[in-house]
């Protein structure tokens, strides 16, 4: 295993969660476009309650 610096330690402290925020999106994404695909080819199709 690498020792990292103090000043390598601090710069991966300091920077913003990019895969966090990238993961975040895409499940997101998917959520949206399932949520859609429900709305959309599911309840609409098959008319109002009744």
């Amino acid at each position: 295993m690498s020792k990292l610096s103090e000043e390598e330690r601090q710069k991966i402290l300091a920077s913003s969660p990019v895969g966090t925020w990238a993961l975040m999106l895409t499940v997101g994404g998917a959520m949206a476009l399932a949520w859609l695909f429900m709305y959309y080819g599911v309840f609409l199709p098959r008319g109002p309650i009744g």
